[in-house]
């Protein structure tokens, strides 16, 4: 299964429809006192849409992934008209204002940190790179303070998981900021090096992200390839046989009304964006590339279906969707 045209299409059209619908919408937002009280879009000049600001930026990564890749598709006129008119410097100004805000330091950290170095890195191949970069610089800083003073890696299955922000960082990095590519891979090998018989307790209840998977994601772009399939057989020895079968076994969705429940769509989709990935770096020759894909497949086969059916899925899972139908482009998705 992978990225087509038509696919591509009901992409875009989807997140043209609410990159800038305001409402409804989720604060991450600190008031200090009453006049702190404001609007999404008074407060967020261009990220004000897609139900939170973290969704609104990886709404326009992926409406710019899917410009870059379909540029003559119907769609891509309106995503360059909405770009020339959202993404500018006096907007990002803005932007830049809203983090200089002094109760404003922990926001969207990890999870919208790296989704905007994501943007930039996807901007960057369009006209729309340089407004973006003072604010791709400011995340950057914050990962540069932010990463040495954090004592234990955060694993949880959702927005606060350090290894998947860290692999959309780290790929950002790679070519712009060498210092923070190194403190990364630096950071990731302390904490998750050391690893061995990964049990994978999960999924929790509300979660769209894999602790297990997202961290050898991450192992996978700071190793070499051998030292990756090293780490790797110790960390899941069992893998190739099924076990642990929880990582083989796509999510349940009972209810996609429910916001939280409807996490479990975006697991599916992340997991299939994992597995492949790591197909990718162990190599056809590695006895687990096989069912990984196997199981990419059954897992994009559970939710794809199922993106628009309630806005609490439509304004973020094609993002996902986009990621594991995109990763084998290239090598890996995003360059």
């Amino acid at each position: 299964m992978r990225l087509d045209l038509p696919t591509a299409r009901r992409f875009a059209a989807m997140t043209l429809g609410h990159v800038g619908r305001e409402y409804p919408h989720k604060l991450d937002h600190v008031l200090a006192g009453p006049d702190d009280a404001a609007t999404p879009s008074a407060l967020h000049p261009i990220f004000h849409g897609s139900f939170d600001w973290h969704s609104c930026v990886h709404g326009w990564w992926q409406l710019l992934r899917l410009l870059r890749l379909y540029p003559d598709m119907p769609e891509a006129a309106a995503i360059r008209a909405r770009a020339d008119e959202m993404l500018t410097a006096d907007k990002v100004a803005g932007e830049l204002a809203y983090l200089a805000r002094p109760d404003a330091g922990g926001f969207e950290r990890p999870y919208g940190w790296a989704w905007l170095l994501a943007l930039h890195h996807e901007a960057a191949h369009h006209p729309w790179g340089a407004a973006l970069a003072p604010l791709a610089d400011a995340f950057a800083a914050r990962f540069r303070d932010f990463l040495p003073k954090l004592t234990y890696p955060i694993r949880v299955g959702a927005h606060p998981n350090i290894a998947f922000a860290l692999v959309l960082a780290h790929r950002w990095a790679t070519t712009r900021d060498p210092a923070l590519a190194a403190l990364i891979g630096e950071r990731a090998r302390h904490w998750f090096g050391g690893d061995r018989d990964c049990q994978a307790w999960e999924p929790g209840g509300d979660e769209f992200l894999s602790p297990a998977l997202c961290e050898a994601m991450l192992m996978a772009a700071v190793l070499p390839a051998d030292g990756f399939r090293d780490w790797f057989d110790g960390f899941l020895p069992d893998v190739a046989g099924g076990r642990p079968a929880t990582l083989f076994a796509p999510a349940i969705v009972s209810d996609r009304r429910d916001g939280k429940i409807a996490h479990l769509d975006g697991l599916n989709l992340s997991r299939a964006w994992c597995w492949r990935g790591i197909a990718d770096r162990l190599g056809a020759d590695h006895p687990v590339s096989g069912p990984a894909r196997d199981t990419a497949e059954t897992h994009l086969l559970a939710s794809l279906p199922h993106l628009a059916d309630s806005y609490m899925g439509e304004h973020w899972l094609a993002t996902f969707a986009l990621l594991a139908l995109d990763i084998d482009r290239a090598g890996e998705q995003g360059q």
